[in-house]
């Protein structure tokens, strides 16, 4: 099992409100960053997914689901 520091950003979609709510975890999981994300959102219907992985390691998870745009930044501890 490995940790991770995840920061969680919901952004707001709605023009003239360009702020984001923030929320920062450790986590331990056995499966990659990327399946624990998938699994996150299993049963939504529209569902897409951009994965960037930067030079230090830090893996980027954009998520667009329902007209929401989500982004997990996951850094192993």
């Amino acid at each position: 099992m490995k940790e991770y520091e995840v920061i969680h950003e919901i952004f707001n979609q709605c023009p003239g409100n360009k702020t984001r709510d923030q929320f920062i975890e450790e986590i331990e999981i056995e499966e990659t960053p990327e399946e624990w994300v998938r699994k996150k959102f299993k049963n939504e219907k529209e569902f897409r997914l951009e994965r960037v992985e930067k030079e230090d390691g830090t893996l980027v998870i954009d998520v667009m689901t329902a007209m929401i745009h989500q982004r997990y930044t996951i850094s192993e501890i």
